[in-house]
C-alpha cells in the first residue's frame, strides 16, 4: 500500500474583528467549527483550491494574501495523514444565495474569544493554531508556492 498525505487548505479570513468559520459534520458525526477548508483537486493550485472551498462552504469570495503555514496533522479518529496549508485571506464578496456545500451546517462569523473558547468544539488543534499564526503576523509570500 502507497501512503500518501492528503493535501488541504484553509482561510483565515478576519473581518471587523471577527474570523469566518464554519460548523460542519465530521467524520464521526459531530459537529465541530472549523475555518473554510478543504482537499485539492487535482490540475488546481493551492491557492485556486482555498478560493474554491470558501465560495463552497460559505458563499463569501475571498482573494489569499498571504501563507501561514503548512502544518502536518494525523487525525486520531482516522489515522490519516494530513498536509494542510493555511492561508491569510480578505473577503471581497458575499453571495448570501450560494448553495453552500451540504457538510456544512452553517458559515458564521466569530471573534477569537469565541473560537478559544470553544476549543473542544474544533476539528483539530490546527484551527487554533492557524489563528494564532495569523494573530502572531506570520505571513509568508504566496510567491513561496511557486504557482
Amino acid at each position: 500500500m502507497r501512503w500518501s498525505p492528503h493535501v488541504t487548505v484553509a482561510a483565515v479570513v478576519e473581518r471587523n474583528g471577527r474570523f469566518l468559520m464554519v460548523r460542519e459534520k465530521s467524520e464521526a458525526g459531530l459537529m465541530v467549527f472549523n475555518q473554510p477548508a478543504g482537499h485539492l483537486q487535482e490540475n488546481e493550485s493551492l491557492i485556486q483550491a482555498v478560493v474554491r472551498e470558501t465560495l463552497e462552504e460559505t458563499g463569501w469570495q475571498i482573494t489569499p494574501t498571504a501563507v501561514l503555514s503548512q502544518r502536518l496533522y494525523t487525525s486520531p479518529a482516522n489515522q490519516v495523514t494530513y498536509l494542510r496549508t493555511s492561508f491569510a485571506a480578505e473577503a471581497v464578496a458575499h453571495y448570501p444565495d450560494y448553495e453552500i456545500d451540504p457538510v456544512i451546517e452553517e458559515a458564521l462569523w466569530m471573534s477569537e474569544e469565541e473560537i478559544f473558547r470553544r476549543e473542544q468544539e474544533m476539528r483539530s488543534h490546527l484551527v487554533l493554531q492557524a489563528v494564532r499564526d495569523y494573530r502572531q503576523g506570520r505571513r509568508f509570500s504566496l510567491e513561496l508556492l511557486g504557482e
